[in-house]
């Protein structure tokens, strides 16, 4: 009997319209078998177990469903206990869910054929399977299930079936199978494996883990329809999720074969966002010096979802190699931090020949940061980068090519703690190194402990505010020891770098208290104490047969304590300039400026008692005799402080400042505003000066000027500043007491002064995402080494360990035109620095440069950059990389060049973006020549 509806309404087949219970049972069999058989994540029925099973007459009932439709709910069939081993447990029920099904046009039973029809969208559910297909048809009688799609009326094939379970979805033309071997055809299928996409005509299921194909294609493009590439795979074994095994493998670009042939191939898949461990392909080249060479190969282990670590390699055919460890961690809501191990055995030449050398330089980099959420009480944090200062110069893999231009590395490693209460206690221990690459001089503190109490208010009020110079009267004690190591390059990790290792403490005492004066002045008055701890002094004096001053360092515990006084008053002055008047609309509708002028005060007393003599040399009169007197000499004991020392000159001294700021209020562009828009003319504009009432001469300290401002929506930003020295110089270029205008010059004496501009702007289709996100990954890892945030000094050229996502259209119009830009996106970062000095008449430039990068995108796939500078003072282009880049959908082809310097190289690179083929590249180098 055929139970049929009209055309779009849904259909249920009724209990009574199944005669017999065997052949609901023949029904519900046969559709578990479809769905089992069609799964990719069912186990296989275990073999040799006997068991016996009998219907039972049960009363079958249809239940309503949530959203009022009519839904069949099978007998369950009770089954013996299996025989073979009674402690096993019973087996689930045959069907443990619900089976929903439905169609849009009609639900067909067939009892003469033994067939049931599902026609058009027709879909069946049962648990969290789900199958969708114009047309779904099981027969009964040849135990085969059939699930295909419809041809409508434009003659276009619709409605493909679409399997779907827990997320795993295959897309056919169409599947039979036989219900009863639970093997099955699948024609035509879409499947997504991993990061990349099967597409085979025919698919043998052989059970439920285990897929055979035959010419296949295995492609990561985007367009299934055409794919640019794809690798042809003449027989494959398919283990979703686990694995790809294939025989003889040939690359097709647009169906056109290539002579890249693999007699095998194997492709690991993993789960989405699950690393998997796996062989780091090397880069090949040749180098000019150290002949070929495998770079950065090696293995890359998983071992965690919280952590992994890569192992790689360079070996050059003249000996040298290199070893790199590349860690990264990560606690979700705690810490994250990555780690870098590089060490390279640099051979020049061969061995025995005149001109060899051999090189050894290492470079150790961790970087550390702790969720603000772990514990808002205490923090770990840590920035390291040190190892040998030739390290970037020297190295010859390309992944360091944006930092060989570093002068300085810079590590930390800290940890704080914070005790709340009244008052609140801070301490932190902190471990600092310092590095100039171009001296090779390492400063270390190892380590420094910083202790904090915070400020106490002894005669504040319990509630209120805090009025008067009495009540604001606060003091707090602060605690800071050092050890503090100096030592070179070649000392660095011996025992010889502790040898003249200095430590100490200082204890502070600050006492303050702040008050207003006439309601518009702010006076604050302060008092320091200090004390400072040293576990080294010296001694000298001076040795008369060998006529040298000799300096003897005797260990122990020694100590000194100071105490200063200052006091300071200031005020802000607000001025406006108004350029509009009543019933006029000017464009510039007032200025103002702001003044916060400031006088402070200092007494510091002399501190003799710290000091010693010695009697040093003989004197020697205006006749050049020599007489039996010996000059005094002045020293302290404690001139290996850390914390400088003790002095001996009393000094009273005024100090005056003066920072101004200026804003306008203008027009604004948008008529519809009627409130005037606020600019800013200059951010600050500070001048600073000192006048010393206990000296005897230069009692004025030199003027000091800086200030910074903003323009074009703050894309340029311009700093400066100048010191003007009031007093002139005698013959011999040296400061006398006698101020310059005096001397027939100008009122101050310009002794230096630098200029410093940033300017960065774009144009074109407005942000660049796909350039942004490479940029930020070039910054990152010039981060890491040390180099600037921009790519002013280049960028890394190691595109083989970049992972590179498919870019996706969000505009339309970049859909349809993929060769050619309406509007062409560009960026342009410049960096301008000048510095001149004049200290003594010798009025020079001493430094002058100009430094650019930028980006093009000539069409969306088609971008051309460079990073570049000229030296106006030595007359020539700084460091110089040419950058071309092309997107080819799937790959990516990358080509960089120093067309001059001593690092003049180039590379090529073209491969595939996904990383689980991104081993099938070509990449080829020039490498630097050699440097005599």
């Amino acid at each position: 009997m055929t139970f049929q509806k009209p055309s779009h309404t849904f259909t249920k087949i009724h209990l009574k319209a199944l005669r017999t219970n065997q052949f609901k049972i023949l029904l519900a069999l046969s559709f578990t078998v479809f769905i089992n058989t069609f799964s990719f994540a069912q186990d296989i029925p275990k073999k040799g177990a006997q068991i016996e099973a009998k219907p039972e007459k049960k009363e079958d009932t249809v239940v309503k469903s949530n959203d009022g439709n009519l839904k069949l709910e099978l007998p369950e069939i009770a089954k013996d206990t299996v025989v073979v081993d009674s402690i096993k447990p019973k087996k689930k029920a045959f069907l443990e869910n619900i089976v929903d099904y439905k169609a849009r046009d009609y639900t067909s039973l067939n009892q003469r054929k033994q067939k049931l029809y599902l026609y058009n969208e027709a879909e069946i559910t049962y648990g969290d399977l789900n199958i969708k297909a114009g047309d779904i048809t099981i027969d009964y009688k040849k135990n085969e299930v059939y699930a295909r799609g419809i041809i409508d009326s434009s003659g276009t094939y619709t409605q493909a079936p679409v399997f779907d379970q827990g997320g795993n979805i295959v897309k056919p033309d169409s599947i039979l199978f036989n219900t009863q071997s639970q093997k099955a055809l699948i024609y035509n299928s879409v499947t997504e494996q991993g990061e990349g996409t099967v597409i085979a005509k025919i698919t043998k299921k052989e059970n439920d883990s285990v897929y055979f194909i035959k010419n296949a294609k295995y492609t990561t493009a985007e367009n299934l329809e055409d794919p640019e590439y794809y690798i042809l795979l003449k027989r494959a074994k398919i283990v979703p999720k686990k694995k790809i095994v294939t025989g003889p493998a040939q690359m097709y670009f647009y169906d056109v074969p290539t002579p890249i042939w693999m007699p095998f191939s194997f492709f690991p898949q993993r789960p989405e966002n699950n690393a998997a461990s796996g062989v780091l392909i090397p880069t090949f080249g040749e180098q000019n010096e150290r002949g070929y060479f495998l770079q950065n190969g090696g293995y890359y282990f998983a071992i965690s979802p919280h952590v992994d670590l890569a192992l790689m390699g360079d070996y050059y055919t003249n000996g040298s190699y290199g070893v790199r460890a590349e860690s990264t961690y990560a606690l979700k809501y705690k810490f994250r931090g990555n780690f870098g191990f590089r060490y390279e055995n640099l051979l020049t030449s061969e061995r025995g020949f005149p001109d060899f050398a051999q090189t050894t330089v290492y470079n150790i980099r961790w970087s550390h940061s702790q969720d603000a959420k772990a514990n808002p009480n205490s923090r770990f944090s840590a920035s390291v980068n040190l190892g040998s200062s030739t390290f970037f110069r020297a190295s010859l893999n390309q992944a360091t090519t944006g930092a060989f231009l570093n002068n300085t590395l810079a590590s930390s490693v800290s940890y704080s703690k914070t005790f709340q209460g009244e008052p609140q206690v801070d301490f932190s221990v902190t471990a600092t190194h310092s590095q100039n690459t171009q001296t090779q001089q390492i400063n270390m503190t190892l380590p420094t402990f910083q202790g904090n109490m915070g400020r106490i208010f002894p005669f504040a009020p319990k509630a209120g505010t805090k009025k008067g110079i009495i009540q604001n009267i606060n003091f707090q004690y602060n605690v800071r020891g050092e050890n503090r190591i100096q030592t070179t390059d070649s000392l660095f990790f011996t025992k010889e770098m502790f040898d003249d290792a200095k430590a100490g403490f200082q204890h502070s005492i600050p006492l303050s208290t702040n008050f207003k004066l006439f309601k518009h002045f702010s006076v604050s008055a302060s008092s320091n104490f200090n004390e400072v701890w040293t576990f080294n002094t010296i001694d000298r004096r001076f040795d008369i047969e060998n006529r040298e001053i000799i300096t003897d360092t005797i260990k122990g515990f020694d100590s000194y304590r100071t105490y200063n006084f200052s006091t300071s008053i200031g005020t802000t002055i607000y001025g406006m300039f108004n350029f509009e008047k009543k019933g006029e609309d000017k464009r510039i509708k007032a200025i103002r400026h702001v003044m916060r002028p400031s006088i402070s005060y200092n007494i510091n007393p002399a501190f003799d008692k710290f000091y010693d003599t010695y009697d040093g040399d003989f004197i020697i009169d205006a006749n050049g005799t020599t007489t039996n007197e010996r000059e005094i000499e002045e020293f302290t004991r404690f001139e290996q402080s850390l914390f400088g020392v003790p002095s001996n000159n009393f000094s009273s001294s005024m100090g005056i400042s003066l920072s101004n700021n200026f804003e306008a209020k203008v027009r604004d562009k948008d008529s519809t505003k009627t409130d005037p828009k606020k600019i800013k003319l200059l951010n600050n504009l500070n001048f600073s000066t000192a006048y010393n009432f206990a000296g005897d001469s230069l009692q004025w300290s030199p003027v000091r000027m800086n200030g910074g401002t903003q323009f074009f929506d703050n894309k340029l930003s311009v700093n400066f500043s100048a010191t003007l020295d009031p007093y002139a110089l005698d013959n011999n270029n040296r400061r006398i007491d006698r101020f310059n205008i005096d001397n027939n010059g100008s009122l101050f004496r310009l002794t230096s002064a630098n200029v410093n501009m940033s300017y960065s702007l774009s144009g074109g289709s407005g942000d660049n995402k796909k350039k942004d996100n490479e940029r930020d990954a070039s910054t990152e890892e010039n981060l890491r080494n040390g180099g600037r945030a921009d790519d002013l000094f280049g960028r890394s050229e190691d595109y083989t360990s970049k992972r590179f996502d498919a870019d996706k259209d969000e505009d339309n119009e970049d859909k349809d035109n993929k060769f050619y830009n309406f509007k062409v996106p560009w960026s342009l970062r410049l960096a301008y620095a000048v510095n001149y000095s004049n200290q003594r008449r010798n009025s020079e430039i001493s430094s002058h440069s100009l430094m650019f990068s930028g980006d093009i995108e000539l069409s969306p796939k088609w971008s051309v950059g460079g990073s570049s500078g000229y030296d106006f003072r030595n007359n020539g282009f700084t460091f110089t990389q040419l950058r071309f880049e092309r997107d080819l959908l799937s790959w990516r082809m990358n080509f960089s060049w120093v067309p001059f310097s001593s690092r003049s190289s180039w590379n090529f690179f073209i491969g595939i973006k996904s990383s689980i083929l991104k081993d099938l590249k070509y990449e080829q180098r020039r490498q630097p020549d050699q440097t005599l």
